[in-house]
Formats: C-alpha cells, structure tokens, sequence
C-alpha cells in the first residue's frame, strides 16, 4: 500500500463525477421526461417497483403508462405551478400499486424534466404537528444563547432530538477548508466524542462543498447500499450523462461511503449552514450506526433549521464584526490626527506605540520612509526589515499584503519568525520601497486532527481509499502566527489612504512654498543687484572727492582733520568692496551656468601661482595630493570657489612658521570631493554652518581682513552644480574646507 500525501487525494477526489454518477439510492426511483409531451426518456433499472413494468418496456412511453393517467395528469397541473429550474420541488405524496406510498419531487435541467418518487415513511412521532413545536422552540432558544460556540453546541442537541441519530457533529470550515467540531450532540454508547477534533480538507473537496452550497440537504439512508443505475445511461436527445446535482436520490461517491464505514457510521445526513452570499460557513453532519432514512417532513425542518442556524451565525459574526471595526475606527482617527499635528506622518505613528500598533492588534511594527527605518514593539532588525521591503516590492504590486505564515511565503525568513511569523504590509510610495509594515510573533498551536491528516488516503492498484483510523492525532504547528482579521487588514488600507493623504498634501504645500520661496528669492536677488550697482557710483565719488580733498587742503588740515579724511577714505573704500562682493554674490545666483571640460588640476595649478605673489616672503608649504579630475563645469564658479578657499587658507595662517596648505582630492561612487586643508587659526565647530553665511564671521574684522561674503560666494557656486560644501575645525590647530561635485548620473537601459 502506498500513502498518498493530501494534496494528491484532494486532487484525486475533486475529478469524481459525483454530479453524474450514472446511478441512485435504492430507496426510491427516478425518471426524466420529455416536457413537451411528458414521455420517459431515461428511467432507473429499480422502476420496476412502481409499476411492475421492466425499465426496457417503459421506455419512450408517456408518462402515464408508469403511474397511470390520473396521477400523471396530476402530476402535468402541478409541474406548470413551481420555478423548476432552482432546484427540485415537492410536488405531492401518491400511493402506488401495492399500497406503497411515494414523495414526489421534480426539477427540470438540459436533459428534461426529472421526477423522483421517495419511499414515504410514515413515522407519527415525526409528524408535521409534533416537529412543529420541536422547531419552534429551538428557533426561539436560538437568539438567547449567548456565544457561538454554545448556538453550535444547542443546534447539535436539538437537530438530534429531532432526527434520531445517535450523533450529530457541527462542523466548521477555516480559511483553507479543513474543518473543526466545534458542537457535539452523540450516544456515548454508540459513538466517541469527536469535539475539537480537526479534519482536513480533503475529506469534503471542494465539488463537494460547490454540491453542499446548492443543494443544502443530503442524505445516505445505508452507506452499503448497491446502486442503482439510470437506463439508458446516455440521454438520448442531449447525447450526455444525466446531471444530478439536484436529484435527492442521486448516488454518491464509493470513496465517500467507504469513508461512512471506517467511521462506523451505516445511515448518514447532512445540513449545509450558509451565511451572507450563500458562503458555505460549516455543516450539520448526523450518523447512526444502522441505515436510517429521514422522513421528507424532518429533512424540509432541518434545511429550515440550517438556514436559521446560518443566519444567526451571520448575525453574531456581523455583530463582533462590527464592534471590533468601531473600535478600530475609533484608534484610526486618533492616529489621523496625531499625524496631522505632527511635523511628519512617521512621527505621529511611532509617538503613539500603543495606538499604533493596536490598530491591528500587532506586537512590532516599522516605517520605511525616505530611506529611514523607524521601529515599534517587537521586530526584526533593520536589515532584516529592509530585505522584507526588497521582497515586497519584488513579490507583488498591490497596495497591501498580508500572510499570517511568512515563512511559507518565502522560507528565508523562517529565522525571524520569533518576531514575524505574520506580517501585514501597506505600500505609500510607488516610486520607492516605502511601507508600514506590522509584525505578529509565531504562535506555537497544537492541533488535534481527527486522523493522520498527512495520511488522508491510500492507494490500491487503482482505486483510492480513504483513511480508516480517526483517532485523534496531534501535530504541532510551527512558524505560523494569529491570522489577520478582514476589519484588520481594511483599516490598514484606510491608514495607508490617510498616510497618502497627508503626504500629498504636505508636498502641495512645500511645493507653494518652495515657489513663494523662489519668487522672493528672486525679488531680493534683483533687489540686492540694483542696490548694490547703484550704490557703487557714490562710494567711487566719496573716496574720490575725499582725497582731492586731502591732497588740496594737505596743508590746511589740522592733525585730526587728516585723520577723518583718512576714515572716510577707508571706510569708503571697504564699503565700495562690500558692494563689488555682494553684487558678485547676486550675480553668482542670476547668471547661467556654462559647463565645460575643466582640468581642474590645472585649475588648481593656475590659481596657486596667482597667489603666490600675496604670500611672497611667507613660509608656506604648498601639498598638492591626489588625481585631479577633469569635470563638467562653469569654468568662472569653479575658479571662484577655490580661489576663495585657498585665499581664506593663506589669510588665516598668516602667523605660522612654516604655514601649511594641502589641496588634496578623492573619488566617491557619487561624488568628486576635493578639500583645502590649512593649520591656522581655526574655528569652533558649534559655528561651522555659519561660516557659510552672508556677512558671517567667527574672527575681528581687526586682525583679518574680508567682508564675509567669500565663503558664501563658494557654497552658491557649488550648490548651483548641485553640490554641498562643508568645514571642520579646531580652535588654533587648523581648517579643512570641502567641495562635494555629484557625478553625472547615466541614463537607464530602456
């Protein structure tokens, strides 16, 4: 014997035909008609105990020749007065020859109209006057019964007392179709408790389930019984095996009856329980250890019990349903608002764990935004966290994602499972991997299968068994977490509308204040450029006039006098500097940029020499390091820029002996860095940014020269190349300066 694996018995039961199985239970007969004109196109070999008549000899005969003309007209008036074509319908009970009574049914499908006759047996107890009190009460009992678990437990007590059976099982489907008893009614002489117990979904497939969802009743009067064929097996106008899906009598699979006998159960009946959209929720299953048929009048009570089951079913899952969405949406309005008060969305969630993470009922969860990982509660590390958004982004498009086993996703995150065994995901960026993303930790469960759910079935030469043993077997369930619940994963999807929201509308706003921005930028560009041309004339006149004073009254002027016109003169001079500066710094933001190829180690070379008559009689030593690139550059800016970096270099080691200026240069992935090394005065490094400034200064305008323009000048004519600049210091021990050019970017492969 060979043991097949679940899968392939699931796969090998769902290719039965068990809508067209040729064939009926032996408690009744079945014929299909022609509707036209009512004559028997298909009949079952057992026909023969309503009219004494061989199947051969019936058929292509009317109706009547079967059950005679009375009841063949009354059967033609009630036919016009049902919908056929949703299922099958009583019709009436009629008596046939031999005194035998029979429960009519038909329904019409491709192949005609199809008629059965159910033996009627007839037991007082289970009268329609005795069930209906049995009925009524349970159904008032319903409503007052406080959990569900406790609604299933009082429905297998009662369906029990009114069937008979020695068991009934309430038996619940999950996510993936096994299914748990969780409501239990038995004769502890005739059957062992089965409560808890899970079964796999291979023991109700899914054409099975399809069957149960449209036809909500079914029952198996002797799981040993030999069936009955249908002649002739093709019908003879649709050229095709009789569908029947509807049919009451209609045979069921060997495989299954054979499941029926190793479970000891001789009389089987099944009650569907759906709820909203028909969603197959669980069944209603009955066994007695002796064939057992279920009267007409107690299966029509119990499919109307099932459904009222299902409704009360629906009714408490919609109402926990509802209450756990209020209380989400009470916890996602907080945290809307804490992110709209915050001065970033990621600060307004990981401010407020407890809301944060209880918006999901999840212990972890992390922020990936703007290539920053924030984290909350339990998680996996931050490089772990970024590998799962490079999964992510490469597993799916959707906007959210949620598994509550990770690692059955992908097994290379078996290993966080401690801290994410389940995740729930939420895509806001679709330009970048930026998510939100909660965590829920393994949860370690024991499951108690009702059998070897791994051994579902075996094989013999070419007929498959079902399994015989059902004795509880227990497994143990690794690196699978608390599922998430639908209320869950759709407020999750609302935060990530919220998050959206809010980012949108903050970049609305930064983008019109970057413009208001840049449209006063310019205005005091243009400002600063009129003033500062204009302003030069009269500073050109007072320095001139001044000393055409000085020089014609040289000897009328008193001591003092000459001291002022001296003032003057200076003071004029230094604010005609201010002005040159200040309109070079205006111009520097105004005027476009026209790149070159520039060697900027020529460049460097060139400026160096220029300098060097402003160093004459100084001991300085020149280090020049590095392979100087050739750029793609405003040749004037750049010149600007150093030019200002190795002047301030040469100003500020005016008191050492030797001084030592070093201009050095390296290659970054993205960048040319090149620096201006000095060990001068140096600065404090609480002001390094000022040094950037307009008109900034960390030194006496009295013992170094300048206006304070120069450095802002290099910082706006590097951050027109789209490059930064930046210092670092040490009070009397020295400066660095830094120029950080990017490399152009190459254009994507398309």
């Amino acid at each position: 014997m060979t043991v097949l694996d679940n899968n392939l018995d699931l796969t090998s039961c769902d290719k039965e035909p068990i809508r067209i199985p040729g064939a009926i239970q032996p408690h009744g007969c079945l014929v299909v008609i022609r509707p036209s004109d009512f004559t028997l196109l298909q009949v079952t070999q057992n026909i023969s105990e309503i009219s004494g008549h061989p199947a051969s000899d019936l058929l292509g005969q009317p109706l009547s020749a079967l059950i005679g003309r009375g009841q063949s007209d009354s059967i033609r008036q009630a036919i016009p007065t049902h919908d056929l074509s949703a299922g099958a319908v009583y019709l009436h009970t009629m008596t046939m020859t031999g005194g035998r009574s029979y429960h009519v049914s038909a329904h019409q499908n491709p192949a005609g109209i199809l008629i059965e006759f159910e033996r009627a047996e007839s037991d007082a107890e289970l009268s329609f006057q005795n069930l209906y009190p049995l009925v009524r009460e349970f159904i008032s009992r319903l409503g007052s019964v406080p959990t569900l678990r406790q609604l299933c437990d009082l429905a297998a007590k009662e369906i029990r007392r009114i069937t008979g059976f020695d068991r009934v099982l309430v038996y619940q489907f999950d996510e993936n179709w096994n299914g748990q008893v969780v409501g239990e009614d038995r004769d502890p002489d005739a059957y062992a408790p089965f409560m808890g117990l899970w079964f796999p979904a291979s023991d109700i497939p899914k054409q099975a389930r399809e069957l149960y969802r449209l036809t909500r009743v079914r029952q198996i009067v002797d799981a040993a019984y030999t069936p009955v064929p249908v002649v002739p097996s093709i019908n003879p106008e649709t050229r095709a095996t009789l569908d029947m899906t509807y049919a009451s009598l209609r045979s069921v699979s060997p495989i299954h009856c054979e499941y029926l006998k190793n479970m000891e159960v001789a009389g089987s009946f099944s009650i569907a329980i759906q709820t909203a959209g028909e969603k197959l929720w669980g069944i209603v299953s009955c066994h007695h250890r002796t064939p057992r048929q279920v009267p007409l009048e107690v299966r029509t009570a119990c499919d109307l019990l099932g459904q009222t089951i299902g409704l009360q079913v629906q009714a408490r899952e919609s109402q926990g349903d509802a209450q756990h969405r209020i209380a989400l949406k009470e916890i996602q309005g907080k945290l809307l608002a804490y992110m709209t008060m915050a001065e970033n969305f990621v600060d307004g969630l990981v401010q407020h764990p407890a809301e944060f993470l209880d918006l999901v009922g999840a212990q972890g969860a992390a922020i990936l935004f703007e290539n920053q990982v924030r984290l909350v509660g339990q998680t996996p590390t931050e490089d772990q966290i970024r590998e799962l958004a490079e999964w992510l982004g490469q597993t799916t498009s959707q906007d959210i994602f949620s598994t509550h086993h990770l690692a059955g996703e992908n097994p290379q995150f078996e290993s966080i499972a401690a801290a994410a065994a389940g995740l729930l995901a939420v895509s806001i960026s679709k330009l970048h991997r930026s998510y939100v993303i909660w965590f829920r930790p393994e949860v370690v469960q024991t499951v108690e299968w009702g059998g070897d759910p791994h051994k579902a079935a075996a094989v013999e030469g070419m007929r498959i068994h079902p399994r015989k043993s059902f004795a509880a077997w227990k497994e143990t369930v690794h690196l699978r977490s608390t599922p998430w619940r639908p209320s869950e994963i759709e407020t999750a999807a609302e935060l990530r509308n919220g998050i959206v929201g809010i980012v949108l509308r903050r970049a609305e706003i930064m983008a019109s204040l970057t413009a208001e921005l840049e449209r006063s930028n310019k205005e005091l560009e243009a400002f600063s450029y009129s003033v500062s041309h204009d302003l030069r004339a009269p500073f050109r006149h007072i320095v001139g006039y001044s000393e055409l004073l000085r020089e014609r009254e040289q000897d009328k002027l008193s001591p003092d006098g000459r001291r002022y016109i001296n003032t003057i003169i200076e003071s004029a001079q230094f604010a005609g500097t201010l002005v040159d500066n200040l309109l070079m710094f205006s111009q520097i933001g105004r005027s476009s940029l026209h790149p070159i190829d520039v060697n900027t180690g020529t460049l460097l070379r060139e400026i160096v020499n220029d300098m060097r008559p402003d160093a004459k009689g100084r001991n300085i030593e020149w280090r020049v390091t590095g392979s100087f690139p050739i750029l793609q550059a405003d040749p004037t800016m750049l010149r600007l820029a150093f030019q200002n970096l190795i002047e301030n270099a040469i100003k500020y080691t005016r008191d050492r002996d030797p001084a030592l200026i070093e201009i050095a240069y390296r290659e970054e992935p993205t960048e040319h860095i090149f620096s201006v090394r000095d060990n001068g005065v140096g600065f404090d490094m609480q002001y390094a940014e000022k040094l950037f400034g307009v008109f900034q200064r960390l030194h006496r305008m009295e013992d170094y020269e300048g206006t304070g323009i120069g450095l802002a000048n290099v910082r706006r004519a590097i951050t027109r190349h789209g490059g930064r600049t930046w210092a670092e210091g040490v009070v009397d021990q020295g400066a660095t300066f830094y120029i950080a050019i990017p490399k152009p970017t190459e254009p994507e492969n398309s």
